[in-house]
């Protein structure tokens, strides 16, 4: 089933295709951002494809990806669809090709339920979603600053907020974390789950 797939969606997208291949048990096709809105409309609506329904929707950043060996843009777009009709799924990734703005189309005429998995990769990674209707942030404060997801986010963050009772709200401040070396240490207890150390 799955060979017939790769063989349909390389008759049908050989102009629009920089790759395909089989990958974890599923299909995985690679296409420009200049063609990937008619590519998934294409996905929707032909007949043999029907992929009616998007699963899934996030966003990559591939900056130190396998220890530098990437060689491309920095950022991804990766959408998971599923045929109903025809009991098939696929896997599409499409590259932002502005590391500094990463930015593609938005396929929210194509599948509404892209609309929050394009806030979230908006939130998370910084990535535009061209022509979507309420881009904003989902899940950190309005307030926020950066994208939590990018590699080169600090782990501590940049801020950090707190209630202040004086001035009775929330105020934002820098990190007062101080970074540190964690070193793991293993605790055993005496005759933990029926051992006992000599």
């Amino acid at each position: 089933m799955e060979g017939a797939l790769m063989q349909r969606i390389e008759a049908e997208f050989s102009d629009q295709l920089v790759s395909v291949r089989h990958l974890y048990d599923e299909i995985t096709m690679v296409v420009r951002a200049s063609d990937y809105q008619s590519v998934c409309q294409a996905l929707r609506d032909r007949p043999g494809l029907r992929f009616d329904t998007l699963i899934d929707l996030c966003g990559l950043d591939y900056q130190d990806y396998k220890d530098g060996a990437h060689e491309g843009p920095r950022f991804a777009v990766v959408v998971h669809l599923l045929s109903v009709e025809l009991n098939q799924r696929l896997r599409l990734r499409v590259f932002c090709p502005d590391d500094e703005l990463p930015s593609v189309p938005t396929l929210t005429q194509v599948w509404s339920a892209a609309d929050w998995y394009e806030r979230e990769a908006f939130d998370m990674y910084g990535i535009i979603f061209e022509g979507h209707d309420d881009l904003r942030r989902i899940l950190t404060d309005y307030g926020f600053v950066g994208h939590p997801f990018r590699k080169d986010f600090p782990i501590s963050g940049y801020v950090e907020m707190r209630y202040d009772p004086e001035q009775k709200r929330v105020i934002y401040q820098p990190v007062t974390i101080d970074p540190r070396e964690q070193a793991p240490r293993v605790v055993r207890e005496q005759a933990y789950g029926g051992f006992t150390p000599q």
